[in-house]
Parts: C-alpha cells; sequence; structure tokens
C-alpha cells in the first residue's frame, strides 16, 4: 500500500505496514489531497536524466513552480527513435483546477487511485487446515493469501529451503552430481528463483501491485514498483524467498521442506486427505481442501493424479534451445551511439515470425547480462535455462528460441504424452553431450551448415558444467530443427546480430511452459472436489507474476469454502 508524503518528492512510493497485524495500511487522503491527483503521461528524457530534470519537466508541462508531491508511476526505455526514457508521473499540486485549464496539454488528465487489493476477511482456522503443495510464486501467494485470513496453511515443498538449494546447485553446476531433490526445478521458490526474475504480464489485476509490493517488503528491489519491464534477479530472489518465509511463519503457517506429495485420499469423488514422504517417512495428513501448485516439472505428481483418476489434457507447449550473443553486441544494435551509457539498462529483446507450414517461432524467457543454466531434474537428461542477476552486468546475452508443439506432434490420446516426448528430447541431449550433463553446443553458422561445430568463435558459451561441440541436428526433432534453420534469419532482419555466425546454441529447452493442464471449474476445484490445482504446473500461467496471481485467486476460493462451512455449522 502506497503512502504519499506531502512534504517530499518521491522518485519512488514508500510501503508501510500494521506493527500489529502485519497487514499493508493505507492513509486516508484528505479532501484537499484527493481531489489533487494528476497524471502526467510520455514524459521522454535523455539516458543519465535524473529526478532533478523529470520535477523540472513536469513541472514545465504544468507551468507551476512546486509541486505537493510528485512520485514516478512507470519508467522505460523508447530506443525506436533514438533513446530515450519515457515516464509516467503522479503529481500532487494545489488548485488543479486552475493548473488543467492553464496548461492544457494532452500529457496531463486527472488521476483516481486504483483500488487496492482486498486480501479475504479474517476466518476462525478449520480444525482441518488447508494445505498447499509447492513453493514456487503460485504455492507462496496461496499460502500467504490463507495464513493473512489466519487459517494457519501447511505449506509443502519437495525441496529444501533457499540456502541449501543455492549450495545444491551451485555443486552441480560445478561438475558434482545432480541432486532430485534440489535442483533448479525443486525447491523453496521453485523454478523462478534460479532465472532473470521477470515479472511482466499482459493484463491488470490488482493482485499483480499487491505481489509486488509484498516482493519489496520481502527484500526486493523498489525498482519492480515503476519499471515498466520489472525484474528481480536471482540475486535478489535468494534473499526475497527468505522474507516471504518469515512472512508466513509469523502468520502461523507451517512449512515443511523435503516433503513430497505422493498419493492422495478419496472417498466418493471427494479429497480426504494425502499421503506424503518426508524426513520423517510416509505420513497420511487429513486434507479438505489441496491447493496443488506443483511447477511444470512435477512429472510425478502429474502421473500420480492421472493414476488417481483426476481429469488431465495434453496442451501445446513449446521447445528448442538458448541462444546467446555478446551483450554489447545486443546494446549497439537497439540502442546505437548510446550503447554502454550508465544511465540506460541492458538491452533486451521481444522476438516472433510465422513460418511457412504454419510454425511460429519466438524468443521466450531472455535473460540480458546472465547466463545459460543446467536445469535437469531427473538423472541422465539435459535441459538448459536462462538466469540473471539483478545487475545483468555478465558478458553475454541469452534466451530461449523456442518452436510450437501440440499434442499431434507427440501423439497418443495420453493426456501424459507430451512429457514423455520431453524426456526423449532432454535423454538425447544428454548422450549428445556425453553423458556427464555436459550440454550440446553448436554455433549458428554451422547450425545452419547442418555440420559439427569445433569450437567457440567471439560468443564463449556460459553453460556450466560445460558443452560439447557438435551438430544440434542429431538430437533435435527434425521439424523442431528445420523450423529454427528458416526462424534466425527472420529474426535477424528484426534483430541485428541475432542471427550472427558466432552466436551460440545449446540444447534442450523443454521445460518452457507444463505439457499437461489439469481443468478446473469456476471454483478453482478440478474433477476430484477439494483439489484445487493452479499455477504453471497446473497449465493455468505463464510466469513469477501471472503464477502468483492464480495461487491467490485459488487460496481466495479456498477461503470462500471455509467461510462457507464455519457459518453453516
Amino acid at each position: 500500500t502506497v503512502y504519499i508524503h506531502p512534504d517530499t518528492i518521491y522518485s519512488q512510493p514508500c510501503i508501510f505496514q500494521c506493527p500489529q497485524c502485519r497487514r499493508p495500511v493505507q492513509r486516508s487522503l484528505s479532501r484537499k489531497e484527493s481531489t489533487a491527483l494528476l497524471k502526467i503521461e510520455n514524459i521522454k528524457l535523455p539516458p543519465g536524466a535524473g529526478m532533478a530534470e523529470l520535477t523540472a519537466e513536469a513541472a514545465r508541462l504544468l507551468r507551476v513552480k512546486e509541486f505537493v508531491s510528485l512520485r514516478v508511476l512507470r519508467r522505460s526505455v523508447d530506443a525506436r527513435d533514438g533513446v530515450q526514457l519515457v515516464y509516467t508521473v503522479e503529481a500532487i499540486v494545489k488548485d488543479e483546477t486552475a493548473v488543467l485549464r492553464r496548461c492544457r496539454s494532452r500529457k496531463v488528465s486527472r488521476m483516481e487511485r486504483p483500488n487496492p487489493y482486498a486480501l479475504p476477511d479474517p476466518i476462525s482456522p478449520p480444525e482441518i487446515p488447508p494445505v498447499v503443495v509447492g513453493a514456487g510464486p503460485g504455492g507462496l501467494f496461496a499460502a500467504l493469501v490463507l495464513a493473512q485470513a489466519g487459517l494457519r496453511p501447511i505449506l509443502l515443498e519437495r525441496g529444501r529451503p533457499v540456502e541449501q538449494r543455492r549450495a545444491d546447485v551451485e555443486r552441480f553446476w560445478s561438475g558434482g552430481g545432480l541432486d532430485e531433490t534440489s535442483n533448479v526445478q525443486f525447491g523453496e521458490g521453485g523454478a523462478g528463483a534460479f532465472s532473470d526474475g521477470k515479472l511482466s504480464t499482459g493484463t491488470r489485476d490488482p493482485r499483480h501491485r499487491f505481489i509486488l509490493e509484498t516482493l519489496v517488503s520481502c527484500g526486493a528491489p523498489e525498482d519492480i514498483l515503476i519499471d515498466a519491464k520489472p525484474h528481480v534477479g536471482t540475486d535478489y530472489l535468494y534473499r526475497t524467498l527468505q522474507g516471504i518465509r518469515r512472512k508466513l511463519l509469523a502468520l502461523g503457517a507451517d512449512i515443511r521442506f523435503e516433503t513430497r506429495l505422493e498419493d492422495l485420499e478419496i472417498q466418493d469423488g471427494v479429497l480426504t486427505g494425502i499421503r506424503i514422504v518426508g524426513p520423517e517417512g510416509t505420513q497420511s495428513l487429513p486434507c479438505r481442501q489441496l491447493i496443488l501448485c506443483p511447477g511444470h516439472s512435477a512429472r510425478d505428481t502429474a502421473a500420480m493424479l492421472y493414476r488417481r483418476g483426476v481429469h488431465l489434457e495434453a496442451k501445446p507447449f513449446a521447445v528448442g534451445v538458448r541462444i546467446e550473443q555478446r551483450q554489447s553486441d545486443c546494446d549497439a544494435a537497439q540502442y546505437g551511439r548510446f550503447a554502454g551509457h550508465p544511465g540506460l539498462p541492458a538491452s533486451t529483446y521481444k522476438l516472433s515470425c510465422h513460418l511457412p507450414g504454419g510454425r511460429s517461432a519466438f524468443s521466450f524467457c531472455v535473460c540480458p547480462g546472465g547466463e545459460v543454466v543446467a536445469a535437469a531434474s531427473e538423472a541422465g537428461r539435459v535441459v538448459t535455462n536462462g538466469m540473471s542477476e539483478f545487475a545483468r552486468d555478465r558478458v553475454n546475452i541469452n534466451g530461449a528460441l523456442l518452436v510450437n508443439v501440440t499434442p499431434e506432434d507427440f501423439g497418443g490420446d495420453d493426456p501424459l504424452a507430451g512429457i514423455a516426448f520431453q524426456r526423449r528430447l532432454e535423454e538425447a541431449a544428454f548422450a549428445l553431450g556425453g553423458g556427464d550433463y555436459r550440454a550440446p553446443a553448436q554455433r549458428v553458422e554451422d547450425f545452419l551448415a547442418r555440420r559439427p561445430s569445433a569450437g567457440p568463435g567471439r560468443v564463449k558459451p556460459s553453460y556450466r558444467p560445460g558443452v560439447t561441440w557438435t551438430n544440434l541436428w542429431e538430437c533435435l526433432p527434425p521439424f523442431v530443427a528445420e523450423a529454427m534453420a528458416q526462424a534466425l534469419p527472420l529474426l535477424g532482419a528484426k534483430l541485428r546480430g541475432y542471427d550472427q555466425p558466432d552466436a551460440v546454441l545449446t540444447a534442450v529447452e523443454s521445460r518452457s511452459s507444463s505439457p499437461v493442464r489439469i481443468p478446473r471449474d469456476e471454483t478453482y476445484q478440478s474433477s476430484l472436489r477439494g483439489l484445487y490445482p493452479c499455477g504453471e504446473g497446473a497449465g493455468y500461467a505463464g510466469g513469477i507474476l501471472s503464477a502468483a496471481a492464480d495461487g491467490m485467486r485459488a487460496a481466495e476460493q479456498v477461503c470462500q469454502s471455509i467461510s462457507k462451512e464455519v457459518n453453516h455449522s
């Protein structure tokens, strides 16, 4: 919740919580303040401009000498015609009617503050607490909503806390063995904990602001509240996840790590309990409301649901490779003479093209100034992903180059056929890489010529524990490789240098999204009453922000269900 301080100009909003219950609270604006909110859009400034220049330009547009307060709402970079920073700000001025009459700028308008997200009302905790499975963004924010409502949820995570998880992942990247319990896919924070931490979304939802403010209150950088393309970075996610854990524990949540959902207990189509496997062995746990946030790599969980008769569907997804270029080359292509300016962020891109035959190829999960990471979660399989720290200051930029895949491509009526398709790709990449979790890699010029690569050029691969130079046509399905070969020059025409000869392709990117969807109704319940599937692994989200919001919506439905039971009893 945002406070305005009338006596100070702020470039960032300030977040406050009630000192007793720790919930966000909002000071009511006085009538004078509430009628004086103005929004100024599309303020363009050169790279390196700061708050002083922004304040001066806002004052010029409004034709005023001073503000009661000025706050940045949004900041972006426009590189289409030169390079400019573009701001939207909120201004509080005296006598705004006279100001509006005098300035007559299309950039200025009256503004009403949007209604903040309203948490569910407090509920008396039931005898059997709700359970959340999965401590990715969907599970964490589902548990947070339940805990804020006083329901004392149980949060189960098959992996380890982020401190131990980071050590396990680093050991694997340094050449140690794969830990199938704690890796890039499994553990506190989910797959997003080792990513760029992007928080972009194409939808408007009051939950998004709540999520961003919660992340900031737990240690994320305040820039995510105003950037048009916000990102947290792996380094900030590490400490932010610890902050969320502390918040949940303070609210009465029961968090159990290294505890896996083994089976469901069902009676007459209704969930009555779950069987879990943890440090104390196998246990039965009564459960009437289970929010399932499995993540896109919990393949054993999908198989268990199918075996227990929960309705599943195969869904389209995408596969391909990670492609790396030098960040400086991408900056030069996008920023021109401003490339390297300290006032500009590392450049990024979003590319797509439609191909003959009806397929599409597109970029995904682009990580400026980042690295390609080993993201396997099963023995004998190679998986790649991308990661950046908040500074985005490493030598290379990488992103997924993906081709769409449909159920017709992996065949059969089995809803788990997409998982089998992914596994075949990952096993082929493991074998071609040498059988020791090195990833197969190839330069773009060699890929287009269908010949093996002998080594790198200017672009050095960042993947650890290392790459094996080879011919990726030997591990990719022909339709995927052919689509990538068609797409590379088309995407290179949109972004100069994207298809440069020594750009590096590293295989295989197979976990862009879940190949399975768990259908649910308007109450967010699956075909099994009491089971609430949500998040990316259930087929309902495509990133950190959307998964967190989906978890919140599922938790709201659980709160409604429990509230009805309490009132009825």
